[in-house]
């Protein structure tokens, strides 16, 4: 008797399950993803070509805008065990007289970007419920010489975290003066190394050149 054959089909893929898991993904990360919030000062920053990274730990940053407004922020310890940003605001109120609240400390804590606040401003500050609020005590760290918060953060940071390291990010049109406070600051509390945070610089590749 002959064989019957069986009519063959084209295997066939349906990408219904997966794009069911790439909606769901892209879901979770939609809700739980928190929007990176704006520097309080646009600093465009000089060329190098430099590839050492800046480090994600243990660093406390000042950025330095073009009308010469100094800002910190510093990170907050290796995992959330070591909670070094509310430490350190809690140092600065001692000097200053000021009890900030768990609820305050928190906000601190929290906060993620650059701040430039005075510290005798700093509850109301934390007290704004958005960007809007907090924007008018963005003014910039004092560094006068009558009142210089900015080099009692550097001392109350040292003294939370004795390892930490500064970083200076100078727009490039900031005026030599200004960031010579900083650097004068720093060296004051025997901080003697700093790095410079910069872009990197895009080098042109003649490939005639290489070939000859």
């Amino acid at each position: 008797m002959p064989k019957i054959k069986l009519p063959t089909k084209s295997p066939r893929i349906d990408m219904t399950p997966m794009v069911d898991t790439f909606c769901v993904i892209l879901t979770f990360l939609m809700l739980t993803a928190t929007m990176r919030q704006t520097e309080p000062a646009n600093v465009d920053t000089p060329f190098s070509i430099s590839e050492k990274p800046t480090p994600d730990f243990n660093t406390i940053t000042f950025l330095v805008s073009a009308d010469e407004k100094v800002f910190i922020n510093m990170d907050n310890g290796p995992d959330t065990a070591w909670k070094f940003r509310p430490k350190i605001l809690t140092e600065m109120g001692k000097r200053y007289g000021i009890e900030f609240t768990e609820a305050e400390l928190r906000e601190f804590e929290k906060y993620p970007s650059s701040m430039g606040v005075p510290i005798m401003k700093m509850k109301e500050f934390l007290a704004g419920k958005n960007i809007k609020d907090r924007n008018p005590f963005q003014v910039g760290i004092p560094t006068d010489s009558l009142d210089n918060q900015l080099a009692m953060w550097i001392l109350c940071a040292r003294q939370v975290n004795p390892n930490i390291n500064a970083c200076i990010k100078g727009d490039a049109n900031a005026p030599f003066p200004a960031v010579k406070k900083v650097l004068d600051n720093l060296q004051d509390k025997k901080v003697n190394k700093f790095m410079l945070i910069t872009s990197l610089e895009a080098i042109k590749i003649n490939i005639d050149e290489i070939q000859q």
